[in-house]
């Protein structure tokens, strides 16, 4: 090898060598920067939890329509639009539940029995709730409420609950004012409700029960 390839050859070594000189060194001041540099600050915005949906209250009548407790003797009401005169009530305890049976008379003269009751909730913890329960007399026919099923029209009906109550009336109810109703409450396997009630001394009367939705009484008229 001549002595100016030698040189050539040198001074290419020597190029290549400073070349990867200076990349290495740009890579190392490279990463520094990125290691060091100050965290960008990123402002945190906190979520907010939602709000709960608003949940509308079991037995809480409302506003947008007639609370059924507060019907009064001599009140004209509508039931499904359908009007009736409220022609007395039955204030019946017992055990620690109350409930109000109105006697009504519709347009054509009917008597009608409209029950209103805030019902416990079936387990620890559920809600209580309004029942509304208009009834329809059926005749019995003699018949007395068994302890166990029976046949009503023929349909089957089981006991629910039976008991004696105490009542006052108010109005005109054809009931003494105060004394003791015997009870029974049977239901079928549909979910229609019977039940037999009496004053004690009179006989046994028997009524299927429609239950109403919220919203289907109307007050028209408050008696004066």
């Amino acid at each position: 090898m001549s002595m100016t390839s030698m040189v050539v050859l040198g001074l290419s070594i020597a190029t290549v060598l400073l070349l990867l000189g200076a990349f290495w060194a740009t890579m190392r001041q490279d990463r520094k920067g990125r290691s060091s540099a100050p965290p960008v600050e990123v402002e945190v915005v906190p979520i907010e939890t939602p709000m709960p949906a608003p949940v509308s209250v079991v037995g809480h009548a409302g506003t947008d329509y007639a609370d059924p407790r507060t019907i009064q003797v001599g009140d004209r009401i509508e039931v499904h639009g359908a009007p009736a005169r409220v022609l007395g009530a039955v204030h019946v305890s017992w055990q620690g539940q109350e409930w109000t049976e109105y006697l009504l008379r519709d347009g054509a003269r009917r008597l009608q029995w409209l029950s209103v009751e805030v019902r416990q909730g079936m387990s620890p913890g559920e809600p209580s709730h309004l029942e509304v329960l208009i009834w329809t007399e059926v005749p019995t026919q003699g018949m007395v409420p068994a302890k166990s099923m029976l046949i009503m029209e023929g349909m089957e009906f089981f006991p629910i609950e039976r008991g004696t109550a105490a009542f006052r009336s108010e109005g005109n109810t054809g009931n003494p004012d105060r004394g003791l109703l015997d009870f029974a409450d049977y239901r079928a396997s549909d979910g229609r409700l019977l039940s037999f009630e009496r004053i004690q001394g009179s006989g046994w009367t028997a009524s299927y029960a429609q239950p109403l939705p919220p919203g289907s009484i109307t007050i028209v008229t408050r008696a004066s």
